[in-house]
């Protein structure tokens, strides 16, 4: 069994700062960390080695600094990992970045073996699109299963997936065929504590570096920001409220005592909830 855990290198958001005059994030001394997303998909790809044996190759993409990141990873278990690095892919969006994606995998696929599973993360905390594990679906051709807690169960004669996957309401229990792509949800495990041996091993390993030319990717014009139609106009932090919180003392009827401050606080709140209670009503009526 072959899985590709995609991760990414973000800045810490803990410590991520905007610049008061250009408006823009500061990322020069802001210290860098793996994704915190990918981690719970990269112990997903671990805990299926474990039950059916393999490979995990983890692929990033960006500078060569996110080399860091990639041996953090290995740390974990990894058995190898590639770096996507290439100054045509400055800039890309969510787009040009699966695309470039897609085609490191295609690759990683002619050089190691075709992948059985794909994993990556939710979102990233610094994008928050949750769209590159669904693109890279979508320009390989895979299945995706999207939001995933859990993996059931893996059938290698039928080539087929079983997944708990989370959404409004309850769980789906899907089924899909292989190979697929799985986006996992936070929370579902906790990353494993790495081993003396795989640091040591991280520490002397080689990370495989590819240029685009080298990853196979045929049509320059989809990467970087020539292929990235997303236009980020502004980034700004929030201002600061001037308005303090307040203290509601009742001791006997508490929500009718925090109500009524409410709506102490804001006159217009009471009569902009009736209006919106009479308009839905009409629309109920005339649905009828």
């Amino acid at each position: 069994m072959h899985s590709i855990v995609c991760i990414k290198q973000v800045p810490d958001s803990a410590q991520i700062r905007v610049h008061p005059v250009t408006n823009t994030i500061m990322r020069q001394g802001v210290p860098t960390i793996i994704n915190p997303y990918d981690l719970f998909a990269l112990e997903a790809g671990l805990e299926l080695r474990d039950r059916f044996g393999g490979e995990i190759t983890v692929l990033t993409m960006g500078p060569p600094s996110a080399e860091d990141s990639l041996r953090k990873a290995l740390t974990f278990g990894a058995d190898r990992a590639v770096l996507l690095t290439d100054r045509s892919f400055a800039g890309s969006d969510t787009l040009a970045t699966s695309y470039a994606l897609a085609c490191a995998i295609r690759n990683i696929g002619r050089e190691y073996g075709p992948p059985d599973v794909i994993f990556t993360g939710k979102q990233t905390i610094d994008g928050d699109t949750a769209q590159v594990g669904p693109g890279i679906a979508k320009r390989l051709g895979v299945q995706q299963l999207t939001y995933v807690s859990a993996i059931k169960a893996l059938n290698f004669k039928v080539r087929t997936i079983e997944a708990e996957r989370r959404c409004e309401g309850g769980v789906q229990v899907l089924r899909s065929k292989l190979p697929c792509l799985v986006s996992m949800l936070e929370a579902t495990n906790q990353i494993r504590r790495g081993a003396m041996i795989d640091a040591l091993r991280a520490a002397r390993a080689t990370i495989v570096k590819w240029s685009a030319q080298n990853a196979g990717v045929d049509d320059m014009a989809k990467c970087g920001l020539r292929g990235s139609p997303t236009v980020v106009k502004r980034v700004f932090a929030p201002s600061p409220r001037a308005e303090k919180a307040t203290w509601v003392e009742a001791a006997e009827q508490p929500a009718q005592a925090l109500i009524d401050a409410m709506f102490n606080r804001n006159p217009m709140l009471e009569t902009e909830l009736a209006q919106l209670a009479r308009g839905t009503s009409s629309a109920q009526a005339r649905g009828a």
